[in-house]
């Protein structure tokens, strides 16, 4: 899976996926920027709400005619100092129907637990190249 992020000019920047759909990201007002597209981290939280609400829709398959209001709302903590990292993330689902409390907890917990990409991606490692004109660089360049 890949996306590529450009800069649109002071701190907004714009994702694009393969399939040409795109998301804008920018720094809020205090940190200098415009505000008009969403934080990196506020789309790490959407991202995680997402990917649990696909799972959950999947995994309550059988109840999915009787739902009529899926909402999740992500709520993070970040820790004080740089790197503000989340320190904590509240999710909290919305599900309204005719569907049984334990399968919704099922759901959570198997999204959580088993299937969603992003909840397991928090604590990914991380590798990074440089490319500077074209040309890759190590570390130990000047």
């Amino acid at each position: 899976m890949k996306v590529s992020t450009k800069w649109e000019g002071n701190l907004a920047f714009t994702m694009t996926n393969p399939d040409g759909n795109q998301l804008k990201m920018d720094a809020r007002n205090e940190a200098g920027g415009d505000g008009t597209g969403v934080s990196p981290m506020e789309a790490v939280l959407g991202g995680l709400a997402g990917c649990m609400g696909i799972d959950m829709y999947m995994i309550l398959k059988p109840f999915q005619d009787k739902i009529t209001r899926m909402e999740i709302e992500t709520d993070g903590d970040r820790n004080d100092t740089a790197p503000k990292f989340f320190t904590a993330i509240e999710v909290t689902v919305h599900v309204d129907g005719d569907v049984p409390a334990s399968r919704v907890w099922r759901a959570v917990k198997l999204s959580d637990e088993k299937y969603c990409s992003v909840a397991n991606s928090l604590n990914a490692d991380l590798t990074y190249r440089v490319i500077l004109n074209g040309e890759q660089v190590s570390q130990d360049e000047k």
